[in-house]
């Protein structure tokens, strides 16, 4: 049992560490685990969403901290998709599970195709503007379908949203990552709600949300620190494709396919995932040149050494001027 637990922490903890740096995956990435595991779509969502009303709310605060949040389109997501959510679970909770597994499974393993592709493909568009420059009547609509989705899917919220106001580049990418991760604690509210309503409580495997919650909790302000310093290509990539094998092998069954051929159509993802990571680094070694200038690691070098020729000149000219340091003393 205690390694069954540890086990979910460690799930939860890379979990929200994917979902915190790319602004997705927390749900998608967890919930793939859980349905291979053997707890049906409702169980797995709801145990998901639950723990991801902790996870969030750590989240949220964590990128406030940081400056990568922009309040007003926290509101405008998390409305709509707050309304989405519970629309879903509702859904979710009705649906008999020989119904709702291959459903759910399929929803996962398309979110894991297009995340791949996105990623390793045409990676979003970098821009610097800390505030959203996303109209109401554009924000609301994707608030409501990421909503829907996510709750549907035990997973979604992220890549639907995430990856679609990274695309249009009006918003920079931790502002994007930050908003996103602190708008669904509310969607995740919304959503556990509708769970509760259509299953109850006593269905739900407490052990596992309060696992889930612990390595998500643990792992949220690191995952805030890292949004801005790891390469999203790369890791956008690995994600997708690790959601992709977790959920083929449940779609596939649905459908009746015999045991060999989904070990061969998994054994045949492998080498398609790794050209995907491939090409993701590809494309951010490409971004990293574009960002050191023409002159590259010789541009870098002098930009460098024209800093420390600034700095000396700004300690002579403090050491010159009459009276700064005792002004410099005052204001600290």
């Amino acid at each position: 049992m205690l390694h069954k637990i540890l086990v979910l922490v460690l799930v939860g903890f890379g979990a929200q560490l994917i979902d915190g740096s790319l602004g997705m995956g927390y749900g998608v990435f967890s919930s793939s685990f859980l349905l291979l595991a053997g707890l049906s779509p409702a169980l797995a969502s709801a145990s998901v969403h639950l723990a991801e009303i902790g996870t969030t709310l750590a989240a949220g605060t964590a990128h406030h901290r940081l400056g990568n949040t922009d309040w007003r389109l926290v509101a405008r997501l998390g409305g709509p998709g707050a309304v989405g959510a519970l629309i879903g679970a509702t859904v979710l909770s009705h649906l008999p599970t020989s119904a709702a597994t291959p459903v759910t499974a399929s929803i996962l393993l398309a979110l894991g195709v297009y995340v791949s592709l996105r990623f390793a493909l045409r990676p979003p568009a970098a821009t610097t503007s800390h505030r959203s420059g996303h109209s109401a009547r554009f924000i609301m609509p994707l608030g409501l379908i990421a909503g829907l989705v996510d709750a549907t899917g035990g997973g979604g919220w992220g890549p639907v949203s995430t990856t679609t106001l990274l695309s249009a580049g009006k918003t920079a990418p931790r502002t994007v990552v930050g908003s996103v991760d602190t708008s669904q604690f509310i969607v995740s509210l919304a959503a556990s709600l509708g769970f509760l309503i259509g299953l109850g409580g006593s269905g739900i495997p407490l052990v596992v949300v309060a696992s889930l919650l612990v390595g998500g909790v643990l792992a949220a302000p690191i995952a805030a620190w890292l949004v801005s310093r790891l390469p999203g290509q790369v890791l956008g990539a690995a994600v997708g494709g690790l959601i992709i094998l977790t959920n083929l092998n449940k779609v596939l069954d649905a459908v009746g396919a015999p045991g060999h051929v989904i070990a061969i159509a998994l054994l045949a993802v492998i080498p398609v995932w790794g050209l995907l990571i491939v090409l993701a680094v590809r494309h951010w070694r490409q971004d990293r040149r574009r960002a050191a200038g023409p002159s590259g690691r010789h541009g870098t070098a002098d930009a460098q050494k024209g800093t420390e020729r600034g700095a000396v000149h700004e300690t002579a000219a403090l050491e010159a001027a009459p009276g700064v340091e005792s002004t410099v003393a005052t204001l600290v």
